[in-house]
């Protein structure tokens, strides 16, 4: 059993390796504590992710998190963020983990590792990358040999990487999570989680610590806990804090209570207005946490920001959008907040808070209003925005098949017959994922939606040239349905007939946009202003202003009358627009992307229509943020905070 023992058997070798100086954590069952070098020990954890936010700014979150009164963060790797396409590793810049723990390790923090390989995170599929559905029959998080190879190799790459920051190696790492909230998972596989015990104990040794989480009830503790794992629970504010721990001691009658989510906040969708959670209930039942004894961890103590494509989505079917406040201690931009302030007074009560000024707020600039001008639509552009060419096949492929991971591809096929009268294209299937803008002859015609819109009706000559540009909204991360193939996924019919000979368009649309590949469009003379257009390009810039200290700072991007879309700066992602469904309406604009150096280049992809019919438009850069405005509520969505088996 290594250093997961009982009681006397424990204590022995704790005292002779505190005595002789080597750092040890290990679990005690006897006196249902850790212990940290011999001595009893708490841990008052946030959750950080890297992933979301830039690294310039890792320095100033997790000094915020330690004057809160933390002496521990807790922190997700996404393997999908690694390793987007197999046996490809990235750990460098904002992805290299290796500086981040060095960092937390050096600014007083202990370390709570999450490495999956599935993490949830509502990030794209759950951190797993989506080439693992190049085998399209494949069970993830479970014992098929196909997906139990692949981790072993990523694991085999990663692991060995983590085992210096082990804080017995001297590092700043005390536990690791193996798998994450498996209880909730249909496979309920335990052989998938004794591979994955034997695997983590291969490369991190016997002395480390390795734990589960799960929901707090019997059921999620039934299939996600493994005898060797230590079981910890996960509840937000506001539910009765002795059932949830007691659900605990079903798994473990013995150890520490440790609740490694306690949810200070909560995720939002597109179309659902924003979560709210006061901050009064949370440092409530934080206190009635820590007045039991338990550890507990804080998530998110800082959401960050899913910029690009890395969102994630839930089931039925809704995308996160690009911020994930999560109505944190501190907001998406690092801010201070009541909640941080409360929290930080409940922590007072339990140990000594570190004496010294807490980094203020970063310091936010509106820059005013950018005019846009027009570039090329998405067919202009084709030739320089598909790097791999067209692909030909009789049905519709999926990205994956396309090698595509994120982003749009164009489908293109012709009518096969005259449609004189406007008749219905649709996906019989629900086969649209996510969403698709569509067009004949070059002129948009209609949207279609995943679970919402499934048919549009479209009129033209036999032969005309039908588009249909699909967008990856994000996929699903929770639940049974992580296996989600984007693109057309099934076949489209037009009338009754099944349309057949497509080509198709992997768009490399950040690669363009990087190189400069945009063109401009020769200025027509345009109609009256349609209730639809194609997907345009358009492309402004500005300076940052002189003579004024500390610039460039933080700003949000504002674009109130533009429908739908991405924003891009100086070739960064930084991520979706859509103000017309709500409830984020700006996106925040770190100041690493900004130059003061020379002009700053601002791309949108608008997709539904933009604001120009009449004349010049722009977006304006303001001070602050709006995550809050009018949304679509679709009460299908709507749930309980705090019931992740809501999202089943």
């Amino acid at each position: 059993m290594h250093l997961l023992i009982l009681g006397s058997v424990l204590l022995l070798p704790l005292v002779i390796g505190h005595s002789l100086g080597a750092p040890s954590f290990s679990i005690d069952y006897k006196n249902d504590c850790f212990r940290k070098d011999g001595e009893v020990f708490r841990y008052i954890s946030g959750s950080i992710h890297y992933s979301r936010i830039p690294r310039v700014y890792w320095k100033d979150r997790l000094l915020k998190m330690y004057m809160a009164g933390l002496n521990a963060i807790q922190t997700y790797i996404p393997w999908n963020y690694h390793e987007e396409s197999p046996g490809r590793y990235s750990f460098s810049g904002d992805r290299d983990v290796e500086h981040f723990l060095q960092l937390a390790k050096d600014i007083g923090f202990l370390v709570i590792l999450r490495p999956g390989p599935y993490i949830c995170a509502e990030w794209d599929m759950g951190g797993l990358p989506a080439w693992l559905l190049k085998k399209d029959d494949i069970v993830l998080r479970s014992s098929d040999a196909d997906y139990i190879a692949a981790v072993d190799k990523w694991m085999g790459t990663l692991l060995p990487m983590m085992k210096p920051f082990l804080y017995q190696n001297g590092g700043p790492i005390i536990t690791v999570q193996v798998e994450n909230e498996y209880g909730s998972y249909f496979a309920c596989d335990y052989n998938y989680l004794r591979h994955l015990s034997t695997l983590f104990r291969s490369h991190l040794g016997d002395d480390a610590v390795l734990f589960t989480t799960d929901g707090a009830g019997a059921g999620y503790l039934k299939c996600g806990s493994l005898q060797g794992l230590y079981a910890t629970v996960d509840f937000g504010p506001g539910g009765n804090v002795t059932a949830a721990f007691e659900a605990q001691r079903c798994a473990e009658p013995h150890g520490p209570l440790v609740n490694s989510e306690f949810y200070t906040g909560w995720l939002d969708h597109w179309g659902s207005p924003h979560s709210v959670v006061p901050a009064a209930l949370v440092a409530k039942s934080l206190n009635e946490i820590l007045a039991v004894g338990a550890s507990v961890n804080l998530y998110m103590f800082i959401g960050g920001t899913n910029f690009g494509y890395w969102n994630g989505a839930n089931w039925p079917y809704g995308p996160q959008p690009t911020s994930y406040d999560y109505d944190a201690p501190l907001t998406e931009a690092g801010d201070l907040t009541e909640k941080y302030f409360a929290i930080r007074e409940v922590i007072k009560l339990y140990r000594k808070i570190p004496e010294g000024p807490i980094p203020p707020t970063t310091p936010k600039y509106a820059y005013g209003t950018v005019v846009l001008k027009k570039l090329q639509t998405i067919p202009d552009a084709l030739e320089n925005l598909s790097f791999s060419g067209p692909v030909k096949s009789m049905y519709p492929q999926t990205f994956v098949e396309l090698n595509q991971a994120f982003g749009y591809v164009l489908y293109r096929t012709a009518l096969p017959f005259n449609c004189s009268a406007p008749t219905p294209l649709s996906s019989p299937l629900n086969g649209i994922h996510d969403r698709a803008y569509v067009s004949v002859e070059g002129v948009a015609v209609g949207i279609l939606e995943r679970d919402k819109a499934l048919t549009v009706n479209v009129s033209g000559k036999a032969g005309s040239q039908l588009d249909i540009l699909v967008e990856n909204m994000g996929r699903i991360n929770y639940g049974k349905y992580i296996n989600d193939f984007k693109g057309l996924v099934s076949n489209m019919t037009l009338g009754s007939d099944m349309l057949r000979g497509w080509t198709m368009y992997s768009l490399s649309i950040d690669e363009a946009i990087r190189e400069g590949l945009l063109g401009e469009m020769t200025p027509t003379d345009e109609s009256q202003p349609a209730a639809l257009a194609l997907p345009t390009f358009y492309q402004g810039s500005f300076i940052i202003p002189e003579g004024i200290p500390d610039l460039p700072q933080d700003t949000y991007i504002n674009l109130p009358e533009w429908r739908k879309g991405h924003v891009w700066i100086n070739g960064f992602n930084l991520g979706r627009y859509w103000p017309s469904r709500g409830p984020q309406v700006t996106l925040f604009v770190p100041a690493s992307v900004l130059s003061s150096a020379a002009p700053n280049n601002v791309t949108v992809l608008e997709l539904e229509e933009a604001p120009c019919s009449s004349g010049p438009c722009g977006v304006e850069f303001i001070s602050t943020p709006i995550l809050n405005a009018t949304v679509q509520f679709n009460r299908h969505q709507h749930r309980r905070l705090f019931n992740k088996e809501d999202l089943l």
